[in-house]
């Protein structure tokens, strides 16, 4: 059997269980792979093959850029535009964004299968703060929750992280408004130097159909864009500020020497 406990560097997950994680099926998994979209397993004991973390979050950013409407050739192609550096929490960051650009889908599930996606027991507790972060809310049955499935996975991750819940949830609210805000403008620039222009030109019906056409595939692009962006420039800010905080306590301790 897989190792639990969080979705942590070190997980390793049967064909089975990574299926039961991601809320899909394991026959899903194998044709992902044959496409070369999810990397080959490694083999562990009794040649089985074992999926890791990065695994896990790839499949479900797979599966949330299917929620949008991609087509493989499409995902194939976001898939290979993104930093080749990616961790596993990046991914997993990466498609919580990306949910967030998207109409909620949320899922009604009972709490055995909300605990097989999170891979791990939840107590009360824990349920409670994954509602507070927009992961799952309550239903009238207490067993049975309705799961934003772009929001889980990085749900669960924080349940372990020591940041004040009211921290956590200034900073969705912040993301929620910006991206919003972000939204309004692209399409408001979309619309008076494309769409309007293109209009006026007249263009022959099997025209302004293909042009159409081509707006839905303009959005995961913009989308994915956006997001690596927003992740390097977070990457940055925090980098500044922990050099910032090094050097006043370099700045402190050199004070506080002895002459």
């Amino acid at each position: 059997m897989g190792e639990h406990g969080g979705v942590g560097g070190g997980v390793r997950l049967t064909v089975d269980e990574l299926a039961a994680r991601a809320g899909v099926t394991v026959r899903t998994v194998r044709f992902y792979g044959t496409k070369g979209l999810l990397p080959p397993p490694e083999l562990g004991p009794r040649r089985v093959g074992l999926y890791g973390a990065a695994h896990l979050d790839r499949l479900e950013l797979i599966e949330e850029l299917q929620r949008q409407g991609l087509t493989l050739a499409a995902i194939e192609r976001y898939l290979a535009r993104l930093p080749e550096d990616s961790t596993p929490l990046d991914l997993a960051i990466h498609r919580a964004l990306v949910a967030s650009w998207t109409p909620e889908t949320p899922e009604e599930v009972p709490r055995a299968q909300l605990e097989r996606r999170a891979g791990r027991g939840l107590t009360e507790g824990q349920v409670e703060r994954l509602a507070a972060m927009g992961a799952l809310e309550r239903t009238r049955d207490p067993e049975v929750f309705r799961v934003d499935p772009g929001l889980l996975p990085l749900g669960v991750r924080i349940l372990d992280v020591p940041i004040p819940l009211e921290t956590l949830l200034a900073a969705r609210a912040v993301v929620l408004e910006h991206s919003r805000a972000t939204a309004r403008e692209l399409q408001r620039l979309f619309r008076e130097t494309v769409w309007k222009p293109y209009r006026e030109s007249e263009p022959a019906p099997a025209e302004l159909a293909r042009m159409r056409a081509l707006t839905d595939h303009i959005q995961p692009m913009v989308a994915q864009a956006l997001v690596t962006a927003f992740q390097r420039s977070l990457r940055e800010e925090l980098g500044e500020e922990l050099s910032r905080e090094s050097d006043q306590e370099s700045s402190l301790e050199s004070g506080l020497e002895p002459g």
